[in-house]
Order: structure tokens, then C-alpha cells, then sequence
């Protein structure tokens, strides 16, 4: 048996925190300050070019100054179902993994009240901002001198699954290993709004949202190396501990779990050009996410040999557990858009500026300044200004009360450098039927497709390539009375 050794913990969760797909830094502050598909399926099949299109209770997710055309009660909701399918290869073998959400997209209430000229109305809605649904299974022959036993020396993990000397530090376990794995995300992010608008010109409305944001993030990956060729078959991993010859498995399984909260303002302007055009603009002030996150590890080893199976102590794990809290700021968004109306036609577009240098983390607790000053460090450094786009078209056939839509949505990566495959690409469509004024049921689809790529460990050690399509399904309800 080994003899005990304390390690430093600070420095065993900077292993894990180096180590993670899911760890605190850029991919984190991204998770919630990219825009999500949004609510709606009216928006959703016109490519969510809605901004200025904006006149039922969607205003209060696009821009809240298109709450003023609202002459009605309104309630609206709406259901979601949402895929994320993943082709990941590794080592050029590629596998295929794919999970799902269902979910309440949005719940709203809009209240015009009387005016001699002009408009008032506000709102309350529950928004759907964001699905967090991800996936991804990896599986292929690492052929290099690297591994994540070997990335993992000096830390409590191999030292008590016997992979290592008795000292903990040096692994003779260097790499030739199989190498898979699954990872599973899921969660959402939301927003509580309360909203107003009112029309302090002819034709010229403005608004505001005050959003309280919720939502919950589990990450879970579960990883392997295997030495399924027996290149450490008759290694003694352990001098002296005949027993650590026949290393057949490493297993480490890891779980973050996130509880959201927040507050967000955004402002909004839209001008009515008679009945044949409409021009918007919003200002989406920088969010505030409170994240208080958990950190859960758990891993064991297998041997062919009487040691068989050793698990992680169960006081290790737990001592390799944290929990930590901090904020993250978003960008401001800015956006401008228009749109035409003619003879039951029409078309809308929009183009929001988001400065992702912006994004940063703050108020940290139980992680120290000077992590958090290089987590910024590296925002700045790695990120840059993007201008996303939304193009979207609607046909009204007004005798059978039906409207039919298509619309396109364009995402740049964030990264600096990306090539155009990683830009985020959706097509949209979808079709409503309009009842007496009164009823509204709209449906939409959109199919996303773009390109990422992670590293299990290091710097382009392990990474898996991504191929990635997304099939969003929407169905919206309105009453008007």
C-alpha cells in the first residue's frame, strides 16, 4: 500500500480546471452571452428578423418598444422541442451522438390601457432565453506520448488509483491508449420580464424590459483510456506492488452543476412609416449572471490482476469537490433593423453589433483574483467583435387567414481567426393561421449547422472535431380579447 501523501488542493482544481471542456474561462462566459433561437414561432419561422416586426407579446423578448402596437389583451404561449446532434471525430474516427429538450418556450400577457392619444401598454412574460441541451461521444487510438493519467501527475487521482509511483508524481503511463468518452449538457436559461411601452409620438414608440433571469447548467463527461493492446501489460506502474502490472482501464467522471440568476435592462425604439414600412433599434445593456457553481469528481481503475477494480476514496472525491460562486457580465448588444409591408408581403432584416471582448467575470468567490484576471485576460486576447444577422419573409393570404415564412439567421464565431465553418447558420420556416383576428397558432422549424472542436487535455492533444446540426420545433398560441 502506498504510503499517505497530502497533496495541495489549490493545485489539484487548477489540474481539473486546465483539464475541462466545461471549465470556467471563455467557454463558460459564452454558454450564456451568446443569443440562444429566442421565443416564438412567428419570429422564429421569419429567421427571428423580428425586431421591428415586433407588434404581439413577442416584443418583450425582441424589442420591447414594439409593445406599444399591441391595441388588445393578449396572452400567448408557447412549446419547444429541441435536437442537437453531434458528429465527433477523434484520432479520424468519428461517432455520432445526438439528445434532446422539450420545454415551455414562453408564457405573456400583454395589458393596452385607455389613452386620449398615443398608446400604454405593458406586459409580463416568461421567456425561454436560451436551450443549453449539448451532447457529444468520442471514441479513437491515441498513438502519441500524451494521456490524461500522465496530465493528472502530481495530483491526488492516479496516486490513489495505484498509476503512479509512490511518491504520486511520475506516471509511467505516457500515452498508446484508447481514448473515449460521453458528454452530456443540459439546462436553460430564462428571463422574467416586466415591460412598457408607449407611443410619445405619431407613429414613434419606445420601451423598456426589466428582465430577472433563472436557469440551471449540469455538465457531465464521463472518460476513458483504455490500454486495450496491452502496452503496459507487464509494466509494475507501482514499484514494488507486483499487482499494478495489467493496467486495463482509466475512468474519470466529472459533473459541474450550475444555479443561474440575474437581471438584464433593455431599451427600445420603433418608428411605424404608415402601413408600409417600420424601422427599430435596441440596446440590450450588459447581463449580470450569478453563478454558483458545484464541482463533483469521481474515478476509478482496472487492472487484470487480484487488485482488480480500485475506486477514488470516497473522502477524496469529496475533498476534490468545491464549490465556488461569480459573476459574469455579458456584452452590450446593439442592434438596428427594418422592415417592408406591401400587399401582404413582407420582408424584414436586422443586424445586431456584439463586442464579445466585453464579456467578463467579476465578484468570484472561492476562486482567486489572479485566476479571474487571466480568465479576462484571455477573453480579450481571444475573442473578438461580431455582427450578427437575421433575414425574414412573410406572406399573408388574407382570405384563408394563413401566413407563410422562411427566414435565415447568422451567428459568427466569437473566436478570433475562426474560419466560416464555425460560424452558427440556421434556415427557418413556418406557417400561422389567424382567426377572426382573435386566434393565432403558429408553428416554425429551424435546422442549425456549424463546425467547433475541444480539448480533453492540453492544447491540441486530444481534440475531437465537431460537425454539428440543431432541429429546433416551435408552436406558438395567441388569444386576442
Amino acid at each position: 500500500m502506498f504510503p499517505l501523501k497530502i497533496f495541495s488542493k489549490t493545485a489539484i482544481i487548477i489540474i481539473f480546471i486546465s483539464t475541462l471542456a466545461a471549465a470556467q474561462g471563455i467557454t463558460d462566459a459564452l454558454r450564456v452571452s451568446e443569443p440562444g433561437l429566442g421565443i416564438g414561432a412567428r419570429a422564429l419561422g421569419m429567421g427571428n428578423a423580428y425586431n421591428s416586426t415586433s407588434d404581439d407579446a413577442s416584443a418583450m423578448y425582441f424589442n420591447p418598444a414594439g409593445l406599444g402596437l399591441i391595441k388588445k389583451l393578449e396572452f400567448m404561449g408557447g412549446l419547444e422541442y429541441y435536437k442537437f446532434n453531434n458528429d465527433a471525430t477523434l484520432f479520424n474516427n468519428t461517432e455520432k451522438y445526438s439528445s434532446s429538450s422539450t420545454r415551455l418556450n414562453q408564457l405573456a400577457f400583454a395589458f393596452p390601457f385607455p389613452t386620449v392619444r398615443g398608446s400604454l401598454v405593458f406586459g409580463l412574460a416568461y421567456n425561454g432565453a436560451k436551450n443549453l441541451t449539448n451532447s457529444m461521444s468520442f471514441d479513437g487510438y491515441n498513438p502519441g506520448n500524451h494521456s490524461m493519467i500522465k496530465e493528472l501527475e502530481g495530483s491526488e487521482i492516479p496516486y490513489w488509483l495505484y498509476l503512479t509511483d509512490t511518491l504520486g508524481n511520475v506516471s509511467q503511463i505516457s500515452g498508446k491508449l484508447n481514448q473515449s468518452g460521453t458528454v452530456i449538457q443540459t439546462g436553460s436559461v430564462n428571463n422574467w420580464v416586466l415591460s412598457g411601452a408607449m407611443e410619445v409620438y405619431p407613429n414613434l414608440f419606445v420601451g423598456m424590459n426589466l428582465g430577472i433571469i433563472s436557469g440551471e447548467y449540469k455538465y457531465t463527461r464521463d472518460y476513458y483510456e483504455d490500454d486495450y493492446l496491452g502496452n503496459y501489460a507487464g509494466v509494475e506502474l507501482s514499484p514494488g506492488e507486483p499487482d499494478t502490472r495489467g493496467f486495463q482501464t482509466f475512468n474519470m467522471n466529472s459533473i459541474i452543476k450550475w444555479d443561474i440568476s440575474g437581471w438584464d435592462l433593455k431599451v427600445g425604439m420603433l418608428y411605424q412609416l404608415k402601413k408600409y414600412g417600420r424601422f427599430g433599434l435596441t440596446i440590450q445593456f450588459p447581463k449580470t449572471y450569478s453563478i454558483n457553481e458545484e464541482f463533483l469528481v469521481d474515478a476509478f481503475s482496472q487492472f487484470n490482476t487480484p487488485l482488480g477494480r480500485v475506486d477514488l476514496p470516497g473522502d477524496i472525491a469529496d475533498d476534490l469537490s468545491d464549490k465556488v460562486e461569480y459573476d459574469i457580465y455579458s456584452p452590450y448588444v446593439l442592434t438596428g433593423s427594418g422592415a417592408v409591408n406591401y400587399m401582404g408581403f413582407i420582408a424584414s432584416a436586422e443586424a445586431s453589433l456584439i463586442d464579445y471582448t466585453q464579456m467578463e467575470y467579476a465578484n468570484a468567490k472561492g476562486i482567486s483574483e489572479k485566476t479571474i484576471s487571466d480568465m479576462n485576460m484571455d477573453i480579450a486576447n481571444n475573442l473578438r467583435a461580431v455582427v450578427n444577422l437575421n433575414f425574414g419573409l412573410e406572406y399573408t393570404f388574407a382570405d384563408l387567414g394563413l401566413r407563410l415564412r422562411a427566414g435565415f439567421i447568422m451567428q459568427p464565431s466569437a473566436y478570433k481567426d475562426d474560419p466560416s465553418d464555425f460560424d452558427k447558420k440556421y434556415l427557418t420556416g413556418g406557417m400561422g393561421l389567424l382567426i377572426d383576428q382573435a386566434v393565432s397558432i403558429d408553428v416554425a422549424y429551424a435546422h442549425g449547422l456549424w463546425k467547433d472542436m475541444g480539448d480533453n487535455y492540453g492544447t491540441n492533444l486530444s481534440r475531437t472535431f465537431q460537425s454539428i446540426t440543431t432541429d429546433k420545433l416551435l408552436l406558438s398560441f395567441a388569444y386576442r380579447f
